[in-house]
């Protein structure tokens, strides 16, 4: 029981992401698993709020599925996707936009939507040596490599909280 609703759960993760799949006709299932199964560990202070924000979609879930996700297992570690989707929809909040929209132009920026199924064994790894570069900031000053990659940087991106970050990113792209 628990795997179906883990599964049940991964695939509502799933809907809170266009991808560009009705234009292609390409999939991104493998990417978004690996998404799924990769630990979002935070290094920078107050990044742990972003943990919060994703672990709140447990809740969501199980709200919209009346309650009967009690074997969602809780106390697992929060994904680099549920990261993504919870930071999508802080974005959708301060510029409006569609959070699933929000969420690929994440993954866009990390590089990542050239990584269409089948993933292959060599795919796979390129795709965690990015995720390991987001994590553990080693991506480029300017952002780049990163969720909110800049044109012209106030400071080094890789020692600035994920919140700010995106405050920054919004501020240089978008008029609010």
């Amino acid at each position: 029981m628990t795997i179906l609703i883990e599964l049940a759960y991964f695939q509502w993760l799933r809907n809170k992401i266009i991808t560009p799949h009705q234009q292609t006709g390409k999939s991104w299932e493998g990417l978004l698993g690996q998404l799924h199964t990769k630990e979002f560990v935070w290094i920078i202070p107050n990044d742990d709020n972003r943990i919060h924000d994703a672990a709140d979609l447990r809740t969501q879930f199980s709200y919209e599925t009346e309650g009967e996700t009690r074997e969602l297992n809780l106390n697992v570690p929060v994904s680099v996707l549920e990261v993504i989707i919870a930071l999508s929809a802080r974005i959708e909040f301060q510029i409006d936009g569609d959070a699933r929209e929000w969420a690929w132009q994440l993954i866009e920026n990390l590089d990542l939507h050239k990584y269409v199924d089948p993933v292959s064994p060599r795919m796979a790894e390129l795709i965690d040596d990015k995720l390991d570069e987001f994590i553990w900031r080693n991506y480029s000053p300017s952002g780049e490599g990163g969720l909110f990659p800049l044109k012209h940087p106030p400071q080094d991106q890789t020692k600035v909280e994920l919140w700010y970050q995106m405050h920054a990113w919004i501020d240089e792209n978008y008029e609010i």
